[in-house]
């Protein structure tokens, strides 16, 4: 089973890499970008096919070394 784990900043957190990125973008010219927050994407093959045990299992992934809770969120796609 292949699932995606999309970890990102929470609101209210500075995201100077973010910060960086737009400024690189405007620097290129693309007008209208008004912010850019950066994230983590983490494509993921799980050995099951029971849906509620892969997202238990990469719940687990993501509290344990994915995220860091204290300042980041994650979401959780099974794709099937």
């Amino acid at each position: 089973m292949k699932a995606r784990v999309t970890v990102t900043l929470k609101n209210g957190v500075l995201d100077p890499q973010g910060k960086a990125i737009e400024g690189a973008l405007k620097s290129f010219g693309l007008e209208g970008i008004d912010s850019v927050r950066q994230g983590k994407v983490f494509d993921i093959e799980i050995a099951t096919q029971d849906r509620s045990r892969a997202e238990a299992l990469l719940k687990q992934a993501c509290e344990k070394l994915l995220a860091n809770l204290v300042v980041e969120n994650y979401t959780v796609e099974v794709l099937g």
